[in-house]
């Protein structure tokens, strides 16, 4: 049997490219006061932003435990010839910790890779996705951890926010603090790296901060993947992919709408590009 791709819910994947690509998902869980969901299944992405902007009691996120780890683990194809688990960052959650320790709880002859990506939202889908084709088209274990090795340091990720609200409330500002205090109505321009959220400057009006993005993309070299995500601008998403066109095929650009968990933490109004470069053969 081929080797399964697992990952979790910030990797923002539509339901339909998760299954298309065999991807499993393991949900974060949001909470708002008393209300606990599941990312994906429990609440809608409607639903959720609805009450972000409109609810006085800011959601809260909580990784999946162990034993959530564990049941997709057991679900999978009884005779795999490998699980690889592929996850946000360990420095902005607990999550990729969970599934470790799912892999020590296992009893399984088959061998389970957990891989921390050191990246969040779409870029950590870009990189499952990677995975994915590599194990659906037969390739071994060894072939699915060398195509992730490869795509997580050229898998790129630059975010324009309206505001750090939302970071802060959700204690996962990390570096990009240093953009706090900042003069009234500047946007901040965000990056991960090194598994942290980190400033990438700080634009003054709404369409420079596009420019920006258009520019990383303008920039890249030999894309493989790209990506767009929003939370709640779908028409400013779909122009982007609009103007990305002329640098990479509008049908092969992917607009996701960000889920609940990142959504918790970005906030309205956050529009990212994620893209992954390919690797030079000599």
């Amino acid at each position: 049997m081929a080797v399964q791709i697992v990952t979790d819910s910030t990797s923002d994947l539509p339901d339909e490219l998760a299954q298309e690509l065999g991807i499993a998902v393991v949900p974060i869980y949001v909470r708002f006061g008393n209300e606990v969901f599941r990312d994906g299944l429990d609440i809608t992405d409607e639903q959720f932003y609805q009450r972000l902007t409109t609810n006085s009691v800011h959601p809260a996120t909580v990784q999946p435990g162990p034993q959530d780890f564990l049941e997709v683990y057991q679900k999978l194809s009884p005779e795999p010839d490998g699980i690889v688990s592929i996850h946000l960052s360990s420095k902005l959650s607990g999550t990729y910790n969970s599934a470790l320790l799912a892999k020590q709880m296992i009893a399984s002859e088959h061998p389970i890779e957990v891989i921390d990506t050191q990246t969040v939202t779409v870029s950590l889908g870009l990189i499952s996705m990677a995975a994915a084709r590599i194990a659906k088209a037969g390739g071994s274990l060894e072939d699915v951890l060398t195509e992730i090795n490869q795509a997580i340091p050229n898998t790129h990720l630059l975010g324009l926010l309206d505001t750090l609200k939302y970071l802060l409330l959700g204690g996962r500002i990390g570096k990009a603090k240093a953009l706090v205090g900042s003069v009234l109505g500047i946007k901040p321009v965000l990056t991960v790296q090194d598994g942290e959220v980190t400033p990438a400057g700080q634009v003054r009006t709404r369409s420079r901060g596009v420019e920006r993005l258009i520019d990383a993309v303008k920039n890249a070299s030999n894309i493989q993947d790209l990506a767009i995500a929003y939370t709640t601008t779908a028409d400013e998403a779909q122009n982007l992919a609009e103007q990305l066109s002329s640098i990479f095929t509008k049908e092969s650009i992917k607009v996701i709408r960000i889920g609940p968990t990142l959504g918790t933490h970005l906030g309205p109004g956050a529009l990212i590009v994620a893209f992954r470069e390919g690797v030079e053969r000599g």
